[in-house]
């Protein structure tokens, strides 16, 4: 099966393309517009998004029009958006919800994550969070059994966050945790915790983001394997994840760079996985939610 149609099996059944189409950081109704229809030209059949990305709305229109365009139904779409920590409260998780189905134009999500472990206008260290993590999944719990929400996760969240929210006793286990995860942060207790519930990886910052100013695309290592491979190193980052089980969900507004990005249908060889895992550099690029009690 070709790398752009597979999938991975989330914990509650339900399948969850492994390359996903993220839209941090991409703002205006033009460019949304060309960067959707760029990606559904080309396989792309899963959207990420998010309330704070301030997107959603253009998303919806977008989909409104080009899901005919492309002869695709509503059904044919993966579509996740997140709860922002503005909205990390039990009062106000259900509105939050209903505003991002009716700016995406929506009548459920197939996924829908908690952005971040800490509640907004609360310190990092206030012993609150436990408390409301826990108050607020429940809520997203009930939500998903009504069925709004088809799959519910988490974004950001540590071991120790997973293993307080398993332990609050709600009887629903995320079924995605979305992180910074590639060559330079390989968060291996994380993984193997999720690994060990069933918990889904999926990857953002997979070509370093922003903030890296290119350096994980400049990567010794990772250049001379692409090289070997004839293929851009861009590729081959998305590659190694996908080698490891793990989705990702690049972002670009060039429809050269998106169509490159979902393009994954090469192999990378055992001698070239283990070189590319033996690099040593750790470096984390995004927000670090270690200091969230």
């Amino acid at each position: 099966m070709s790398v752009s149609n597979s999938v991975l099996k989330l914990n509650n059944g339900i399948s969850m393309p492994v390359i996903g189409l993220g839209t941090y950081k991409i703002y205006g109704t033009s460019v949304i517009f060309s960067v959707i229809e760029a990606g559904l030209k080309c396989g792309y059949r899963s959207i990420d998004t998010a309330a704070v990305y301030g997107n959603e709305g253009d998303i919806g229109e977008a989909l409104k029009i080009l899901l005919p365009k492309y002869g695709l139904r509503r059904e044919d779409i993966f579509l996740t958006s997140k709860l922002g920590p503005a909205d990390h409260d039990p009062s106000r998780v259900r509105a939050a919800v209903a505003a991002s189905l009716d700016r995406l134009g929506t009548s459920y999500l197939d996924l829908y994550l908690v952005h971040w472990p800490g509640v907004a206008r609360r310190p990092a260290d206030s012993p609150d969070n436990p408390r409301v993590r826990a108050a607020t999944w429940a809520e997203l719990a009930a939500l998903s059994a009504e069925g709004t929400l088809r799959s519910v996760g988490v974004s950001n969240y540590t071991a120790r966050h997973l293993r307080q929210l398993l332990a609050a006793g709600t009887g629903v286990c995320p079924a995605v945790n979305q992180v910074e995860f590639h060559p330079r942060y390989r968060q291996r207790e994380l993984a193997g915790f999720c690994r060990e519930h069933g918990i889904a990886l999926q990857a953002y910052c997979s070509l370093g983001g922003a903030s890296s100013a290119g350096a994980l695309l400049r990567d010794g290592t990772v250049v001379s394997v692409a090289a070997r491979l004839r293929r851009s190193p861009a590729q081959v980052l998305l590659r190694w994840a996908v080698d490891h089980g793990v989705g990702i969900i690049p972002k670009s507004v060039n429809p050269e760079r998106i169509a490159e990005n979902i393009d994954l249908d090469f192999v990378i060889p055992e001698d070239l996985m283990e070189i590319l895992d033996s690099i040593s550099v750790v470096e984390k690029y995004s927000w670090d939610p270690e200091a969230v009690s």
